[in-house]
């Protein structure tokens, strides 16, 4: 029989339920393909009890840090909620479903191996590269948890780290030596924000070159074959994506539509239950596919996020946004940095906002040729360093 060509292992969270995650997932696998390289996303569902093992004990480790416990205590009252609030149920149910159809049909998704000893045979039978990114796969939870760190990697097979965010500015000191062992096993190394190669040369010693998240890799075009074809909201619109919960930034949107005349399309309920949002909404969204979601960014007349990737969308379509700060600075779960280092990248630092300022002012954003440029040339370097790291 003939010998299958080696493809290229993707450690990405590909079926996780967030926009902005499940689209970048997306990006790496979608970028691959159109040059021609055939990849698999790693299907890791029968590893995921250990996961998360691993990831209690670092919760239960970090009980007395109160930014964490606020933040998964909101995890946790999200699920309560749906529980005993059958219209939020059914809304989320509704979610869930969207982005199942969403996975099922967009991404090539490997067989699921049996443990932990079964995928490293895999790797060195199946792959000839294990690539790992985007998003905030190193989390001080996820490298606890061991597997975005690539450590069931063989030696002899390449590691590629595209892209990947530590989503923290700085890494606490009880876990720099877990930090420094597998990041000194990846063979190619890249970081997402300032703040990462700043982490990887204190840990490591090793200069790493600054790349753009995978879905500056496509652009307009290459989205515009992914996205919902038809118009989903009629009229003009402000389309909301807030994954934090901040009276101010509602109450700038509230001023923006009554400033401009738009209605306000928002997706709620997403990390967390805030049922102060839907007073401000006049069309809440649930039954939305990440393809919608590109929709909805893209007709918007503006667009209101706390998102990091909701910020990248409004850029790729050109859309005027008003981007938000989600977390304070002592937040040990802040992933502020990624959102300060893109809009420095882009020279659109102006754009970020505390939700007290006057909607009166000029907000439309003039100079997009100016900018896409910046994002042309970013995407540039980015897939030079990406394909020197794939090359065989």
């Amino acid at each position: 029989m003939e010998k299958k060509e080696k493809k290229i292992g993707l450690a990405i969270n590909y079926d996780y339920h967030d926009y902005g995650g499940m689209l970048q997932s997306f990006a790496t696998q979608r970028y691959l393909q159109k040059q021609g390289i055939e990849s698999e996303a790693i299907n890791f569902d029968n590893l995921k009890g250990d996961i998360r093992k691993r990831k209690c004990k670092y919760f239960f480790a970090n009980i007395f840090d109160f930014s964490i416990v606020r933040e998964k205590s909101r995890i946790i009252e999200k699920k309560i909620m749906q529980k005993t609030k059958r219209k939020l149920a059914n809304g989320l149910r509704e979610r869930d479903m969207a982005f199942d159809r969403f996975c099922i049909t967009h991404f090539n998704i490997s067989r699921t191996f049996v443990d932990w000893y079964d995928l490293t045979n895999a790797c060195s039978d199946y792959f000839y590269a294990i690539l790992v990114g985007s998003d905030q796969l190193w989390l001080p939870s996820n490298v606890v948890a061991d597997y975005y760190t690539l450590s069931f990697v063989p030696d002899e097979v390449k590691k590629i780290a595209y892209a990947t965010s530590f989503g923290i500015g700085s890494i606490p000191k009880k876990y720099k030596d877990l930090y420094e062992k597998f990041l000194s096993r990846i063979d190619y190394l890249s970081a997402r924000e300032t703040s990462g190669q700043g982490i990887i040369k204190e840990t490591t010693g090793r200069d790493v070159q600054l790349v753009c998240d995978p879905t500056l890799l496509l652009d307009a075009n290459d989205w515009n074959e992914v996205a919902t074809k038809e118009r989903i909201i009629k009229g003009k619109y402000i389309f909301c994506y807030f994954m934090g919960d901040n009276p101010e930034q509602r109450s700038f949107v509230k001023r923006l539509a009554k400033e401009k005349g738009c209605k306000v399309v928002s997706l709620l309920h997403l990390d967390q239950y805030i049922p102060d949002d839907e007073k401000y909404v006049d069309y809440a969204q649930y039954n939305v596919t990440p393809a919608d979601f590109l929709n909805l960014v893209k007709y918007a007349d503006y667009v209101c996020t706390d998102s990091f990737h909701g910020t990248l969308f409004s850029i790729i379509y050109s859309r005027p946004f008003f981007t938000f700060k989600r977390f304070n600075k002592k937040a040990s779960l802040s992933t502020n940095t990624r959102i300060t280092s893109l809009l420095i990248r882009l020279k659109l630092i102006e754009r970020l906002f505390n939700g007290s300022e006057d909607v009166k002012i000029d907000v439309e954003i003039k100079n997009w040729e100016e900018i896409q440029k910046c994002v042309c040339e970013f995407r540039q370097t980015s897939i030079d360093y990406l394909t020197k790291a794939i090359k065989r």
